[in-house]
């Protein structure tokens, strides 16, 4: 598997802690079957995103795990109107590996102009991924701006743990009507540690292989975030009709 959303790089937010962690954390993921991870920290009011150091970390990382998984350069981005203005001009600063994809993650509040900024971003040539709407106390009813911003090209993350109703039943069931709708393109992690929020994906993919099928957890899993790391195409799924009585799997 491959998971395009995690904090597992030691002191730069509210991930892992120490070296230690970092590399337990990478150590979990690769047993649990993840070959490729991209480290996505924070870059909002409160963390400050340091390029350099996070490739530096990356680099011990590598070394202390022996290149399991392999880890991939990424970011968190904060839709913040310094940041955005700072990644229309540095747009490789933030993306997956220096390509087009750049993973975003709305205020929890109000979501006004977003649409503007996030067509501001792809007008750059960015892609942006929408980083767990499911978890959004606005965009996990699927409203019409987020509808609007998938019919726009934005692409969609959800959390594994958001499937198995780590974040409650408001965010399991909306995870599990986007897939249902084929308006997610990836499932990641989004871990933050050892002990909750963990690297481990096998559990999420189980579960969607049972509900939606192999093929839709390998392209969730597999197929798409590769492609991110790759900066290559993704292979989007079949869109389906809204549910009549809210959200079923």
């Amino acid at each position: 598997m491959v998971d395009v959303h995690s904090h597992v790089l030691w002191g730069l937010d509210d991930g892992a802690e120490t070296l230690e962690e970092s590399t337990a954390m990478l150590a979990m993921a690769a047993v649990s079957g993840t070959t490729d991870i991209v480290a996505t920290p924070h870059a909002n009011l409160r963390y400050r995103f340091d390029e350099g150091l996070v490739t530096e970390r990356i680099r011990e990382l590598t070394v202390a795990t022996g290149g399991q998984p392999r880890i991939h350069r990424g970011c968190d981005f904060h839709l913040s109107f310094e940041n955005v203005q700072d990644a229309l001009q540095n747009p490789e600063k933030y993306t997956v590996n220096g390509g087009r994809y750049l993973l975003v993650e709305f205020p929890d509040s109000s979501l006004y102009n977003m649409k503007q900024v996030l067509e501001a971003l792809m007008h750059r040539g960015l892609i942006p991924i929408l980083t767990h709407p499911e978890r959004h106390p606005q965009l996990r009813e699927l409203n019409t701006d987020f509808e609007e911003w998938v019919g726009m090209g934005c692409l969609v993350q959800i959390t594994g743990q958001s499937l198995l109703g780590r974040f409650g039943k408001k965010s399991e069931g909306s995870a599990w009507e986007m897939l249902r709708r084929g308006m997610a393109h990836f499932v990641a992690s989004d871990a933050h540690g050892t002990t909750d929020r963990t690297p481990r994906l096998d559990e999420a993919f189980t579960a969607v292989s049972q509900g939606k099928g192999r093929e839709c957890a390998e392209r969730l899993f597999i197929r798409n975030p590769a492609a991110v790391i790759s900066d290559e195409p993704i292979q989007p799924a079949a869109k389906r009709r809204k549910a009549w009585f809210g959200f079923r799997r």
